[in-house]
């Protein structure tokens, strides 16, 4: 069996799991649903009270989840490859602190800030927030290690949450700018959907287009410049589907740590190191495990929520440690 149809097995098991994970998080929460209404409100134009909270509350939910959880294990992958680095993260590498930040700045100066402008603001920060961590990275002789870029990521992202707490007391907006960056997907509507999702659909079209030149350049910038590839132009077209990716995500459900690390690696484990098809997998691996820990979040503790943070953050720290501890080699 050659790579390519051991792939399409496994895409296809991928896509079975990822199935089954929907129709999970369309049933069970604080109002458990029965299949049959499921089916009713995705297939007909029957209503009724059990059919508006499928179509007007979980179905935009879970298809955000679907959204940023395949946008942000992609962005971490696409950035694991591009600076070979096995603990690279949108969140660890100061995008996601970005992006709060432009977010923070634009409720307390722009009160009146439509979605469009606010998700405008948050690729703008999420940009600015990469491009500190890189410049301070690229500093010194030992530029681009992965310890050195962590460590500028981490204090990085520490000074850019510290400015969005700053302005939201020093404006009186930190409900506001709370409510954004929880990390959750409470509350979101079919309107934000279609802003979002055409961004984040780009980020990954283009991710899938460069492929296999981003497995080229996971393996070595020499590499890469002796086939002839051109390294900066590739690498600026990522950077920018990564701020896309993540930039969209923030500005839909805020903070969502780890995603981007965790699942690239078990990814990996899975159907090797050819980013042709790491990435595809990736997003239904990180669609399945968002909607799995929105899930948890909606049925642990019912009817009361758990934010999908939390539930995120406990499953992604032990393996951020584990991966550290292995010193970046992954599963």
């Amino acid at each position: 069996m050659n790579s390519s149809n051991s792939f399409i097995y496994k895409f296809i098991a991928g896509l079975i799991v990822f199935a089954g994970m929907f129709l999970v998080s369309m049933i069970f929460g604080a109002a458990d649903i029965a299949v049959r209404d499921v089916w009713r409100a995705l297939t007909s134009h029957a209503v009724g009270e059990q059919l508006n909270i499928i179509r007007e509350i979980r179905l935009p939910r879970e298809i955000a989840a679907i959204l940023v959880g395949a946008a942000l294990a992609v962005s971490g992958a696409i950035m694991q490859g591009m600076t070979r680095n096995p603990l690279a993260d949108p969140g660890l590498l100061g995008l996601t602190a970005g992006a709060n930040a432009a977010l923070a700045v634009t409720i307390a100066c722009i009160p009146s800030a439509n979605y469009f402008m606010i998700m405008v603001a948050c690729f703008i920060g999420a940009a600015v927030g990469a491009l500190f961590v890189f410049g301070i990275s690229a500093a010194g002789r030992s530029s681009f290690s992965p310890l050195r870029v962590v460590l500028a990521g981490t204090a990085i992202s520490v000074f850019l949450y510290a400015i969005a707490e700053g302005i939201g007391l020093y404006f009186k907006v930190s409900k506001d700018v709370s409510m954004w960056t929880a990390g959750g997907m409470i509350g979101t509507t079919w309107g934000q959907l279609q802003a979002i999702a055409p961004f984040i659909m780009v980020g990954f079209v283009l991710a899938l287009v460069l492929s296999r030149q981003l497995t080229i350049l996971s393996l070595s910038e020499e590499v890469a410049v002796a086939l002839g590839q051109k390294t900066a132009f590739v690498k600026g077209v990522l950077f920018i589907v990564v701020i896309l990716l993540a930039g969209a995500s923030v500005a839909l459900v805020g903070n969502m740590a780890f995603i981007g690390l965790l699942v690239p690696h078990i990814v990996r484990s899975i159907v090797g190191t050819d980013y042709r098809y790491i990435v595809p997998f990736a997003a239904v691996a990180g669609a399945s495990f968002l909607l799995l820990a929105d899930t948890i979040g909606r049925t642990i503790h019912a009817p009361y929520e758990t934010p999908v943070a939390a539930i995120v953050a406990v499953l992604g720290l032990p393996f951020f440690l584990f991966i550290v501890h292995r010193g970046g080699r992954g599963l």
